[in-house]
């Protein structure tokens, strides 16, 4: 029979990489990690990893049963998540991780209406703000609970397997001129702009770093153009900082703009670019009675639309 243990040690494994790492994540010593594979490897009848060099990687019947672990511990957690609810209510620490723009305007406000709230005592929470890619990474490994994360329509996201993914908002990618630019344009402030008439205009993209500037090479590229990159930035308000001054033109989802954007001049996109809000859990563990009133105070506000300005 195979060891629950030992399946959720292989699950790290494929997680994390390497058996230190996966020793380090479980608070194990590498010779334990590496003994527990051993009698899983005995138990399976079949070999579960191989050696490549000086590491690990998983055989065919290894990714079969880390398959098969995900559900079963997708299940525990179900199980652990519904005795929660029975003994302890709503406290516990839900960890999250979320983009920037993410964490400004929808987990700040979240610390407020975990105070206003009647639930006795609140969750506490604790907050990273990481890319979406690494935040579904820490949620593969369980370094995380809740991962709020975003794709845009010209650029789908896969997500982890044994993951329960529900969409949040949805926003419109909007381009960011100087009042100037956009007169010179002739587009009138909140008149669809057509991107295939600004190729030759200067750019200012997030960094390489992320799926934003992917995004914005691919709306481009559909308008028929490579993007001028003049300036890179992954903080949205160094953009449309340079964007006021003069710098060039930029692709910024609604969100993201700054709370007083006057002095730019913004527009819909004729073939329009959108931005989905996801919240990411681990399945089974949105049952937790503290991550479950997490998820409803931010779906709560959110379901009702997107974010207005």
């Amino acid at each position: 029979m195979l060891d629950v243990r030992r399946l959720r040690i292989l699950q790290h494994l494929a997680a994390y990489g390497t058996v230190a790492a996966t020793a380090e994540a479980l608070h194990l010593t590498p010779p334990a990690v590496s003994q527990h594979l051993a009698a899983l490897q005995k138990e399976a009848g079949t070999p579960v990893v191989e050696k490549v060099g000086r590491t690990l990687r998983l055989t065919a019947a290894g990714e079969l049963l880390v398959a098969h672990a995900e559900i079963i511990l997708a299940e525990l957690a179900a199980a652990e998540s519904g005795l929660a609810a029975l003994q302890t209510g709503r406290h516990g620490i839900v960890r999250i991780a979320a983009f920037p723009s993410a964490a400004r305007t929808l987990i700040a406000p979240l610390w407020q209406r975990l105070a206003d709230t009647d639930a006795s005592p609140a969750p506490s929470l604790r907050l990273s703000v990481l890319e979406p890619e690494e935040a579904l990474d820490q949620l593969r490994k369980r370094s995380t609970d809740l991962a709020v994360v975003h794709s845009y329509t010209v650029l789908p996201r896969n997500f982890p397997a044994a993951c329960e993914q529900a969409v949040l908002m949805e926003e419109p990618v909007l381009l960011a001129l100087h009042p100037r630019q956009a007169e010179a344009l002739r587009l009138t402030a909140g008149q669809p702009a057509d991107l295939s008439r600004l190729s030759d205009v200067p750019w200012l993209t997030p960094g390489p770093e992320t799926s934003c500037q992917e995004m914005i090479q691919r709306a481009c590229g559909t308008a028929g153009f490579v993007p001028d990159v003049r300036a890179c930035s992954s903080d949205f308000s160094v953009l449309t900082a340079l964007v006021a001054a003069g710098a060039g033109a930029a692709l910024i989802p609604r969100m993201a703009l700054p709370e007083t954007s006057a002095a730019l001049s913004l527009h819909p996109l004729v073939h329009p670019v959108s931005r989905t809000i996801y919240t990411v859990s681990l399945a089974g563990t949105a049952k937790r009675p503290d991550l479950r009133h997490v998820l409803d105070l931010l779906h709560a506000p959110a379901g009702q639309g997107s974010v207005s300005r």
